[in-house]
């Protein structure tokens, strides 16, 4: 039974952070095309029902904790990447954009350049994409001290005394300090069915180049590849390109009702790869298993959820996120600091992700592999 709630936990950690972390990005998004609330709850209702469908099916199937999110970075380019075209057009670009992620899966393309980086150097790229989420739980303490206080209190009592469920213990503290404390605006709260729209696609090439190349190239490079390198940190076999063809294919088919982009996760999944999800690292699929139907009941309750997520405080969340992340970010500093003649390329990589570099619209994560391949290139001695 233990096990049974520590691993439902870890699902619905991941979930909450996942949805809540992001989901002003994608109501933002849906706003810059023209769309309303409604529409915002349409798209949240098909990507969760996407992510928790794929996630289940591909956790199950390889018994490796899979977890499937969408991407909040393509989001987040898409609000400036996006502007000036209609929701038609834009739909276009988000089916051009899948079908150039299922052509790297089905090649093996993408697996094969994977499979050349050293596991130290996937490591520290992992710590670098996280670092800053840990840092943020001690920002955030100048807005929320008490309530920050007291999770990172109980996290530190719990991974003591009951550290099975140290993290539930830190969610459930910290939604009721942020209620007696009133950082909780309920005002928003209405309850409300979703239900799918349907837009149809138009492929425009100005639209093809300007929305969906940008959004292949960030999704591949700052999600899937961060999403590759805590499976390997965390000594699992990748599925890459089985991953690539499932979220590429189904991508491609909910595109119309606002699935704009899925992947791998990287952070969320992270959580659920940890010990406190279960102390065997062969049954912590059933974690992600756990996220997925956590993810099909988001989905269902989308309309609501978007009014409930906007009446907490983006720093409970975030913060939730980095404690939830602490044993995750340890692990993969010691791990990508194993052997010496990894350490100096280990380092950069670690530093040049955890910055705020982004070439060519392409994220820190990217340019941390290749920095640290260059730096292992230029100094090995052989």
């Amino acid at each position: 039974m233990s096990q049974l709630i520590s691993r439902a936990t870890a699902g619905l950690v991941a979930v909450i952070i996942g949805f809540t972390s992001s989901i002003a990005l994608i109501y933002q998004l849906v706003m810059v095309l023209g769309g309303t609330p409604d529409l915002v709850a349409s798209w949240v209702l098909m990507l969760g029902l996407a992510m928790g469908a794929s996630s289940i099916a591909l956790s199950y199937y390889y018994k490796v904790p899979i977890l499937i999110a969408w991407s909040t970075t393509g989001a987040a380019l898409l609000i400036s990447s996006a502007q000036g075209y209609t929701l038609n057009q834009a739909v276009g670009a988000f089916m051009f954009s899948a079908v150039l992620v299922f052509l790297c899966g089905i090649t093996g393309i993408f697996e094969r350049v994977m499979n050349k980086i050293p596991s130290q150097l996937a490591c520290a790229m992992l710590a670098g994409v996280l670092v800053n989420f840990g840092i943020d739980v001690f920002n955030f303490m100048n807005e929320l001290p008490l309530v920050i206080g007291v999770m990172v209190a109980v996290y530190l009592f719990g991974k003591r005394y009951f550290p099975r469920f140290a993290m539930l213990a830190v969610v459930v503290v910290g939604f009721l300090m942020a209620g007696f404390t009133g950082q909780i605006d309920t005002s928003s709260w209405q309850w409300k069915l979703s239900e799918f729209a349907f837009i149809a696609p138009e492929f425009d090439l100005n639209a093809m180049i300007s929305v969906g190349l940008p959004l292949f190239i960030v999704t591949m490079t700052s999600q899937n590849l961060p999403g590759i390198a805590v499976l390997k940190a965390h000594q699992y076999k990748a599925p890459v390109s089985a991953a690539l063809n499932v979220t590429g294919l189904l991508n491609v088919l909910i595109a119309p009702f606002g699935g704009y982009s899925i992947n791998l996760a990287a952070i969320t999944a992270a959580i659920c790869m940890s010990p406190e999800a279960d102390k065997n690292p062969d049954k912590r699929y059933w974690a992600s298993i756990a996220g997925g139907v956590f993810y099909i009941i988001m989905a269902l309750l989308a309309a609501t959820l978007v009014g409930l997520v906007a009446s907490l405080p983006q720093a409970l969340i975030l913060a939730l996120a980095g404690i939830a992340l602490f044993a995750t970010i340890a692990s993969s500093l010691q791990q990508a600091l194993t052997e010496a003649y990894y350490t100096e390329a280990a380092i950069v990589t670690f530093l040049v992700t955890a910055s705020n570099l982004t070439l060519f619209t392409v994220g820190s994560a990217f340019w941390g592999i290749v920095a640290g391949v260059i730096t292992l290139v230029m100094t090995r001695k052989d």
